[in-house]
């Protein structure tokens, strides 16, 4: 899902770019021509910025006072769901665990490395989208043939333009998988 570059502000995937070097937030918003990036200098005022209009946050884990650590608690306590890819300098360790990322990048990094993990995760965010909707499509479906005989359920159009949206939407979700490389694929399946 590779944004446009002559999409509007409003159809246009947002970044929230968090670091307290301002070349690297800079950098990113160069690199990511076509997305709307938005920066922050340090936790507080990232999570000034972070909305629901906040696609993906590219964090970086140690800034001067909040660290990108309690950046991230607090955003998973609001009511968003950005992705949130920590693009930092700290290696990973066993503290990474129980943290709720969705991709973690070590610096240095450079334009295309940033770029494909704002598209992977904007994939992953589409994908999630399509099952979710999906899954909602099929328990309905479920629910009226558990109700109704099959002979009830063909004489009914609105049952007919739920299976052809269920078929429509499983298609979809096909053809996003097909388009994901083994990485982001790995990463969407340990999502379930």
């Amino acid at each position: 899902m590779s944004a446009e570059g002559d999409a509007t502000d409003a159809e246009r995937p947002v970044v929230l770019a968090v670091d307290d070097e301002p070349r690297i937030t800079q950098s990113f918003d160069i690199w990511l021509d076509g997305y709307e990036v938005l920066t922050a200098m340090s936790g507080e005022e990232a999570l000034s910025a972070v909305s629901d209009r906040v696609d993906v946050v590219l964090l970086d884990r140690h800034m001067p006072g909040m660290s990108g650590d309690e950046v991230l608690e607090q955003i998973r306590e609001r009511d968003v769901s950005p992705r949130v890819a920590m693009i930092t300098g700290v290696e990973p360790d066993f503290d990474i665990v129980e943290m709720p990322f969705d991709d973690y990048v070590e610096k240095p990094v450079g334009p295309e490395e940033v770029a494909d993990t704002v598209d992977g995760l904007l994939d992953r965010t589409t994908y999630d989208e399509r099952i979710g909707e999906l899954e909602t499509v099929a328990g309905k479906i479920a629910l009226l043939e558990d109700t109704y005989t099959d002979a009830e359920l063909e004489d009914h159009e609105r049952f007919t333009e739920l299976v052809e949206r269920r078929d429509r939407l499983r298609r979809e979700a096909d053809e996003l998988l097909a388009d994901l490389d083994s990485g982001e694929f790995e990463q969407i399946m340990s999502d379930f």
